[in-house]
């Protein structure tokens, strides 16, 4: 048995040309190398969720598509998540926006931080979530990783289509923050709802 937060890696994109691979790879790698967190990848895509069309939030009456309570079920296994953002039109996907509408209780009170990507690194897209977290109670974390402008460029398939090791160097410091903060803020809130 371990007492090291679980946390899980949520791509919050489900297009078939989608990005969205590459930075999760790369973050997922970087987190399997700390030793003070289990971090499991979460694919949108593994999950059918309808939109959502539930009577209320599951905050206040029980959902009734059994997609929908899959989704909360193993949302509910994780202290805590990292969002693999992509910026659609200065905003976060409609499928991530969809998943998050699907579970309220099972976010609450656990901390969220995030690799964004974009233009300008997904930074409008971020702050979007973190309203939207504020929402569902998590705690959002101050730092993030942010691939923008000619990094995003260089390993973009539209762009040079480049490794992301390629950018590593501008991405590491921040990725450590990231963690770090991410680490921080699970123990705490698990510590707290125990």
């Amino acid at each position: 048995m371990t007492n090291k937060p679980k946390i899980a890696l949520i791509i919050g994109s489900t297009r078939a040309t989608r990005f969205a691979d590459k930075p999760a790879a790369w973050m997922l790698k970087q987190a399997q190398a700390r030793d003070d967190m289990d971090v499991e990848l979460v694919d949108l895509r593994d999950f059918d969720l309808p939109l959502f069309d539930e009577a209320a939030s599951n905050a206040w009456v029980p959902s009734s598509d059994e997609r929908a309570v899959k989704w909360q079920e193993k949302i509910a296994e994780f202290d805590g998540y990292i969002f693999v953002v992509a910026e659609y039109n200065r905003s976060i996907t409609g499928a991530l926006k969809n998943a998050l509408d699907q579970a309220y209780t099972e976010w609450n009170r656990k901390p969220m931080a995030a690799i964004a990507y974009g233009s300008v690194g997904g930074t409008r897209a971020l702050e979007h979530l973190r309203n939207i977290a504020v929402e569902l109670q998590m705690v959002p974390t101050r730092s993030a990783v942010h691939i923008g402008g000619s990094d995003f460029f260089a390993v973009h398939p539209l762009g040079a289509n480049a490794e992301i090791e390629t950018i590593e160097e501008h991405l590491a410091a921040s990725a450590t923050s990231t963690f770090d903060d991410l680490v921080w803020w699970a123990n705490a809130t698990k510590a707290a709802r125990s």
